[in-house]
């Protein structure tokens, strides 16, 4: 049996900020494990590829949530990384670290060092930003974080317009000074081909030699002596292999895949294991439990100018942005679709922000899949407005059905089932709406498509939202941090309760979710993880 000091399962976006931050001294020997395969697939590096990567098992775990009340008891695929770079490797890019209140949130909560000042210094040594270093952003880390304005499509400046006609502000910088406001969104790209996590940390230092990368290796199970955990247990290439870790393991495996993990390992509720036949290692109650997510629904409006719609919806079309990418890397494939959005206020007596706003030039409307739905826009010109509250108090779960490591988890999404929730449906259909209504959008609709002018009471709007509305795939919570083990499962340096030598360092261990994209706070989280799990190394000695 090998042994390392860490073996990190998962490689996905925090998995390899970990890889690299535990091996940069050179005294410490890691395994990252991955059950997914390479990233080298063009699908993956050219940025407008996730859509191609959506429904494709060859990188997704192709999850599939419950039925859901929420959504009128409508089932949902929930697409997750399963590839080198994890889901930084199949996301629309958008590099959003939300509102400073969210993670003075969670120091609130009992998880001292992580608010807002706490975090700020590691959000800034992850970032390479175009806009330099500066109070608030960092030169010179591993993730290039793209800050376009030239390169968007002429619709976004409509959008900021009708925003501020509707009394938005804009804002120059999401995550800056001002993160409220309308804007264009910074992006994780560099030169045209996405920054994934793995691109971006593992690449650079995969050549070390206390660095052992494994893919396509399903971990089956932490092994413990008693309740410390011991290294691994995993299958590959058709075989049962076990790797022994002399410090710690660490679950990188995201919201789905850690907790099915610690349930599996032994360690969740004690009667949900014991009726499976697994033996309990560690009562711990809450984990799987906390599920939060953002959901969505999109407002589609005929166009009466040009958007992308006629650039990728052609054959012609196709080609001719194909070839400007070959030979330019910019157009339409460099960039992620949501290319502009806001943070809204929808009502006065609001501390933060209640609604986050997407603007994308180009439209599904006529479109009765999702597979490819970026490459197969709507025969006309078409854009779209979506909105999904920031921090939504509904709860769900994430729970394995039997023994089976094979077996997809049971997730239960329970969107939209608080008051609280389905009030700012209401508020976001009546903001989108009061931007669609300024003039410098105005005077470019030519019609509401969906849901449509008929659409108009609450009673309507909240229909219309269970029928169409879904995930934004920012799946969290599941392994949530704070102090009590009863209701939370790890600590505040990310230690598993009741159980030494284990540590989830993943969006799982939010106590909240974020009100803005995941992808940028999960890479912080494990910055900061890395510098815990050092310090507590010397410590250890």
């Amino acid at each position: 049996m090998k042994q390392y000091d860490y073996i990190i399962v998962g490689a996905g976006s925090a998995g390899c900020v970990l890889a690299r931050r535990l091996t940069d001294s050179g005294q410490h020997s890691v395994l990252l494990i991955e059950a997914g395969g390479s990233d080298a697939s063009p699908r993956i590096g050219v940025p407008v590829g996730y859509a191609l990567t959506f429904r494709d098992p060859r990188f997704n775990w192709m999850y599939q949530a419950e039925a859901d009340p929420g959504f009128a008891g409508r089932t949902a695929h929930w697409p997750r990384g399963k590839v080198l770079g994890g889901s930084s490797a199949i996301n629309a890019m958008v590099f959003a670290r939300g509102q400073p209140g969210d993670y003075d949130d969670w120091c609130a909560a009992g998880n001292g060092g992580w608010g807002w000042q706490d975090v700020l210094p590691y959000f800034k040594r992850l970032e390479d930003h175009a806009l330099g270093a500066s109070e608030f952003h960092g030169s010179g880390g591993p993730v290039h974080v793209h800050a376009p304005s030239s390169e968007v499509h002429p619709l976004c400046s409509a959008f900021i317009a009708a925003c501020a006609e509707a009394g938005i502000p804009r804002t120059d910088d999401f995550n800056g000074a001002q993160p409220e406001g309308a804007g264009l969104w910074q992006v994780n790209i560099r030169k045209g081909v996405r920054e994934s996590s793995a691109r971006a940390y593992l690449r650079p230092v995969r050549a070390r030699s206390q660095l052992s990368v494994l893919l396509r290796a399903h971990v089956l199970k932490v092994n413990f002596s008693g309740t410390r955990a011991t290294g691994v247990q995993y299958r590959h290439g058709g075989e049962l292999h076990q790797a022994s870790a002399r410090r710690e393991v660490i679950l990188a495996a995201g919201a789905i895949g850690s907790p099915q993990l610690l349930e599996l390992s032994g360690v969740g509720d004690p009667q949900r294991l014991t009726d499976l036949g697994i033996p309990v290692v560690a009562a711990a109650s809450a984990v799987g439990e906390g599920l939060q997510d953002h959901v969505c629904v999109s407002y589609f409006y005929r166009s009466k100018v040009p958007t992308l719609n006629e650039e990728l919806g052609p054959l012609s079309g196709k080609i001719k942005a194909a070839l400007r990418y070959a030979l330019r890397r910019d157009g339409p494939l460099a960039m992620s679709v949501n290319q502009a959005g806001a943070f809204v206020r929808s009502r006065a007596g609001l501390a933060r922000p209640n609604l986050h706003i997407y603007f994308n030039p180009a439209s599904y409307s006529t479109d009765t899949g999702e597979s490819h739905r970026l490459m197969s826009p709507d025969p006309f010109p078409g854009f779209l407005m979506s909105f999904n509250t920031c921090r939504p108090t509904s709860r769900g779960s994430v729970h394995i059905r039997s023994a089976d490591a094979f077996a997809q988890p049971a997730i239960q999404p329970n969107s939209i089932a608080t008051p609280e929730d389905i009030a700012d449906v209401y508020e976001g259909a009546r903001t989108l709406r009061r931007i669609a209504a300024a003039s410098a959008l105005a005077q470019v609709i030519a019609a509401e498509r969906l849901p449509g002018p008929a659409v108009t009471s609450d009673e309507q709007v909240l229909e219309d939202f269970r029928a169409r509305g879904g995930s934004v795939y920012h799946a969290s919570c599941t392994c949530a941090m704070g102090p009590d083990p009863r209701t939370h499962v790890v600590d505040a340096r990310l230690r598993v309760h009741g159980v030494t030598g284990l540590r989830v360092v993943d969006a799982s261990v939010f106590p909240n979710v974020t009100s803005a994209n995941t992808n940028a706070p999960v890479m912080m989280v494990a910055e900061k993880a890395s510098d815990l799990i050092l310090e507590d190394a010397r410590a250890a000695g």
